[in-house]
């Protein structure tokens, strides 16, 4: 338990929003601080992004509310009457301490104008949980977004050395610790590869070399897809799922798929993946890809952790932290070259069994109780210094 018992509000994505990573994150740190005695309420959004905005399919969760969160539907990303009466709202509760979630530029001013304005009861500490302060996506005008959100809290906590060093380059001299990427648990136990087959309605005479998550330019699927394309390969029975929502248009990727004739080798779920289904993909995977041209952490990674699947990793931002080279899988230079190389030593050395039993070692490292306690360890030491 908490030494002190903290009245905590966290403001980001949750539901009613689709359980990606940020939603689904949010919930189980939620869940990791009530764990903790800690009193927790959600702030999450009433608009997150304009439709025009959004490149997926839908924004909204199907599914009905958590039943043991408390989740207040407030925040509304681009109308500034709204952050001046949110800010309103949450400094008059004066909690002890306001986390907030901060991924991309577009939310800064909604996030910085909420944290000024809550500060100003000069008992609310404010503490960002970092994802990026560069976006893997450029924009103009997002230096001067990012740096009036980053002068607006008085700490971070990121989850890479890569955002720690971005952060340090705006703003010198805040507070900021790091802390890995917790496991994702919360999809259910693992269940065997048959049932998993079946679910899936895959072949089982071949293996399967799984991409999970949406599907954006920067996840490097066109790499992955050039990287299978070598006939090298073809003496292995193996095959590419490729699990998730397109976040950017199909057509470079079916057009790769056509050059290399890869059409029978390639299986194309490309809906929107539940969260029951989730332990069905991780139960055919022989080997998680993540051929990423840039990027920071990734949730993805986690689930692969919890299901104990081998881990292939482009070595860019901080995805070599939690994926040591030749323990629990690779962490490859990022080209196809590198990518297709690992995949080709996989299969023909057979290292499935060794990276799984490096794997439930390693993976003691990311819990969500050193989230909570890092959290806590930031906050103790804002504490002080007012």
């Amino acid at each position: 338990m908490a030494d002190i018992k903290k009245r905590i509000i966290l403001l980001g994505t949750t539901w009613p929003f689709r359980p990606g990573g940020i939603a689904t994150f949010n919930e189980r740190l939620a869940r990791a601080l009530i764990a903790e005695g800690h009193e927790v309420i959600i702030y999450t959004f009433s608009l997150q992004y304009p439709n025009f905005l959004f490149p997926g399919k839908s924004q909204y969760s199907d599914q009905p509310q958590p039943g043991d969160l408390e989740i207040r539907i407030r925040v509304n990303s681009v109308n500034p009457f709204n952050w001046i009466s949110v800010g309103r709202e949450i400094k008059k509760l004066s909690p002890d301490l306001l986390i907030m979630r901060f991924w991309i530029p577009m939310m800064a001013p909604a996030l910085g104008t909420i944290a000024r304005i809550v500060r100003k009861n000069r008992h609310t500490r404010v503490i960002s949980l970092a994802d990026n302060i560069i976006p893997h996506e450029k924009r103009a005008g997002d230096e001067q977004l990012t740096s009036y959100f980053v002068e607006s809290v008085d700490g971070f906590v990121t989850l890479s050395h890569k955002v720690m060093d971005d952060l340090k380059k705006i703003r010198p001299s805040v507070p900021v610790l790091y802390t890995p990427h917790p496991l994702y648990d919360n999809f259910g136990k693992a269940i065997s590869r048959e049932e998993a087959l079946l679910n899936l309605n895959l072949d089982p005479g071949y293996k399967y070399l799984l991409f999970f998550g949406f599907i954006r330019e920067y996840k490097g699927l066109d790499w992955l897809l050039t990287a299978f394309a070598n006939p090298v390969l073809r003496k292995f029975k193996v095959k590419l799922l490729v699990a998730g929502e397109y976040y950017t248009k199909s057509v470079r990727y079916d057009q790769i798929i056509k050059n290399y004739h890869l059409e029978d080798l390639v299986v194309l779920h490309t809906n929107f993946i539940a969260d029951n289904m989730v332990p069905s993909y991780f139960g055919v995977a022989d080997l998680v890809v993540q051929p990423y041209k840039d990027a920071t952490q990734s949730g993805v990674t986690q689930i692969a952790y919890h299901y104990e699947r081998p881990i292939l990793v482009t070595n860019v931002g901080g995805l070599g932290e939690t994926v040591p080279h030749g323990k629990v899988g690779y962490a490859v230079e990022p080209n196809p070259e590198a990518i297709s190389e690992a995949i080709v030593d996989f299969l023909e050395h057979d290292r499935e069994e060794a990276f799984v039993a490096n794997m439930r070692i390693e993976k003691r490292r990311f819990t969500w109780e050193i989230m909570v306690e890092t959290i806590d360890k930031l906050d103790n030491e804002i504490a002080m210094r007012k």
